[in-house]
C-alpha cells in the first residue's frame, strides 16, 4: 500500500464555548488546517465528520458542518463510535484514500456538549454500556471506570496517590497548552482533597465535558510529497472491539480491545512499543491512563502505578504521554477528542509543540477508546 500523509492540522479552544455553534467550532479548526496545508478548499474531495448526534439538537451534524464549511458538493459522512468517533473518522479517511476513491480528505471532529446538563450527559454516557442488563441498574461512566480502578488496586496494589499522579502530570502539561480547558497546575494534596465522585474516584480523577473541534487534512502519498511541507505519515492503523457488557470481559484490569488494536497498529507500522517516543492516550479517568500504559506495552501488566510514580510518562521519561494535558486537562468534547490527539502527535513529530516538545520525537501513537472499551483505535504516526 502507498502511504497516507497528514498535510494540515487545526485546533480550536476546548471549554465551555457558549460563543459558538457546533458549525462555528468546526470552522475554527478547519480554517487553521486548510491554511496549514496551503491548499484551496476546492482541492478537498471528501470530508468525514466525527460527532455523537445525541448531544446536538441537529440530527444530521455532518450535513450542516459540510454546508457551513462550503465543501458541497463533495461527499461527506458521519462516524460515531462514542468517545472514539474522531479516530474512527481518521481511519475512515485513511481507507478512502487507500482505496483510491479520494486523494485529499478533511477529517473534522466537533462536539458541543455543554448545552446539556451534567445529569443528562451522565444518563447518555451510562447507556453506552449494555442497556438490557447493566445500565438499568444505574451504571454511569465514573461508576464503570471505578470498577476498573478498584480491581486494579486489589490485584496490583495500585494506590489512590498513583492514580492522582496522572492528574497532576496532565494538568502540569495542560497549563502549557493554549487550547486546553484547564490551564492550571494542581498539587497531589489538592487532588486528594477534592470531592468524592465514585469510590475510589474524586473530582480530579475524572475528565470534564467540553465543547470544541479539531481538524486534519489527509492526502495520498503523491499529493502529500508535493505539498512541500514536513509530512507526518499515518503508517499504522489498528482497531478492535469488545463485549458491550463489561461483566462479560475476561478481567477488569485492562481493555482487550486496546491490546488487540495496538498489536495491529504496531505490526502495520513495523514498530514496537519501545519505538514510541510520544503518545496520546484516552485518560477519561486516571485509571484509564494507567491501564493504557500496560495495554500498549509501555510497561508490564500491574506496573502502571509505578510507571507514573517514577515519572516515566513525563517528557524526558520512557515515553511522553499526554504532553498536551490529555482529556484530563484539555477537556473531552467526545467527537473531537481522537482528532485532537492526532493534532498533538503531528505537532510533536513536526517539532512544533513549543515548550511541551518531546526531544527526538519521530514516532508517535494515539489510543482512543469508545465507551468502556467496546471500541479502541490505535494509530501510529511517523515523521518524514
Amino acid at each position: 500500500m502507498s502511504r497516507v500523509g497528514v498535510i494540515g492540522i487545526g485546533h480550536g479552544k476546548f471549554g465551555r464555548r457558549s460563543d459558538a455553534t457546533v458549525q462555528e467550532l468546526a470552522f475554527e479548526a478547519f480554517r487553521l488546517a486548510v491554511k496549514d496545508a496551503g491548499i484551496a478548499r476546492e482541492e478537498i474531495d471528501a470530508s468525514v465528520v466525527a460527532a455523537v448526534p445525541e448531544y446536538h439538537k441537529q440530527r444530521s451534524v455532518a450535513g450542516v458542518v459540510q454546508e457551513y464549511l462550503n465543501l458541497n458538493p463533495a461527499p461527506t459522512w458521519l462516524t460515531e463510535v462514542a468517545c472514539a468517533s474522531g479516530s474512527a473518522a481518521i481511519r475512515t479517511a485513511w481507507m478512502a484514500i487507500q482505496s483510491g476513491l479520494h486523494k485529499v480528505v478533511a477529517v473534522i471532529g466537533c462536539q458541543k456538549m455543554t448545552e446539556l446538563s451534567t445529569g443528562e450527559i451522565l444518563a447518555l454516557m451510562g447507556r453506552v454500556g449494555e442497556v438490557q442488563w447493566e445500565s438499568v441498574f444505574g451504571t454511569t461512566f465514573p461508576g464503570y471506570y471505578a470498577m476498573f480502578a478498584t480491581r486494579h488496586m486489589h490485584e496490583f496494589g495500585t494506590t489512590r496517590e498513583q492514580l492522582l499522579q496522572v492528574a497532576v502530570k496532565n494538568h502540569f502539561y495542560g497549563a502549557k497548552n493554549k487550547n486546553a480547558m484547564f490551564q492550571k497546575e494542581i498539587s497531589l494534596p489538592t487532588a486528594l482533597a477534592s470531592e468524592a465522585v465514585a469510590s475510589p474516584f474524586c473530582v480530579y480523577d475524572c475528565c470534564a465535558n467540553a465543547d470544541g473541534a479539531a481538524c486534519l487534512i489527509l492526502a495520498d502519498e503523491g499529493r502529500a510529497r508535493a505539498s512541500g511541507k514536513k509530512v507526518v505519515w499515518l503508517d499504522g492503523v489498528g482497531c478492535a472491539s469488545a463485549s458491550m457488557s463489561v461483566l462479560r470481559r475476561p478481567n477488569l484490569v485492562g481493555l482487550p480491545s486496546a491490546v488487540e488494536a495496538a498489536r495491529q497498529a504496531y505490526k502495520a507500522a513495523g514498530v514496537t512499543a519501545r519505538d514510541i517516543k510520544v503518545a496520546e492516550v484516552h485518560d477519561c479517568f486516571t485509571i484509564a491512563e494507567i491501564m493504557a500504559y500496560e495495554d500498549l506495552g509501555f510497561c508490564k501488566k500491574g506496573e502502571g502505578g509505578r510507571f507514573i510514580e517514577e515519572k516515566r510518562s513525563y517528557v524526558g521519561g520512557s515515553v511522553a504521554v499526554n504532553a498536551d494535558g490529555g482529556l484530563k486537562a484539555k477537556g473531552h468534547p467526545i467527537g473531537a477528542t481522537g482528532v485532537s490527539m492526532a493534532h498533538e502527535i503531528v505537532s510533536q513529530l513536526r517539532g512544533d509543540a513549543g515548550e511541551r516538545q518531546v526531544p527526538g520525537a519521530d514516532v508517535g501513537l494515539t489510543h482512543n477508546v469508545g465507551g468502556i472499551g467496546q471500541y479502541t483505535f490505535v494509530h501510529v504516526f511517523k515523521r518524514d
